[in-house]
């Protein structure tokens, strides 16, 4: 199944306490960024991650993460994110950054891999229906079956 989904996007700014002595993004702040842009996504898609904290009936851990640098991110560039789901499956899924300067120019890219679990201790059965429709509007192609 081939899906096509529109990216997300989410701007910010570099500041300078997410520089390093150099003056360019301190490496690890980019997954700062990163989950700063998957909250906004959730909360876009209708299932912000306050509320699933507070309800506890479903969280979604972070289970992976990875990261290429390709351009420097300076104190002041703005920045925005391109987020796409690139992999749904039954009960979890992998979230995509872009990392783009104001050209347009890639300057990093990122990815997440979350995992339902509807306690401390149990991997759930399948996303919530609402939550997959939710991702599913944000889907790149995909060649992979679902689970």
């Amino acid at each position: 199944m081939h899906t096509t989904g529109l990216a997300f996007q989410y701007h910010y700014r570099i500041r300078l306490h997410d520089t390093d002595a150099a003056g360019r993004l301190f490496f690890a702040h980019l997954f700062r960024h990163a989950q700063d842009a998957l909250e906004a996504f959730m909360e876009h898609i209708g299932y912000p991650i306050d509320a699933m904290l507070r309800d506890g009936e479903i969280l979604l851990p972070l289970t992976h993460a990875e990261a290429d640098y390709r351009r420097p991110m300076r104190h002041g560039d703005r920045v925005r994110v391109e987020v796409q789901v690139e992999d749904l499956r039954r009960r979890s899924f992998a979230i995509g950054y872009r990392f783009l300067s104001e050209a347009g120019e890639e300057m990093a890219t990122a990815r997440t891999i979350h995992v339902l679990v509807t306690d401390e201790v149990h991997v759930g059965e399948s996303l919530p229906e609402a939550l997959r429709a939710g991702l599913m509007s944000h889907v790149i192609a995909r060649t992979q079956p679902m689970e």
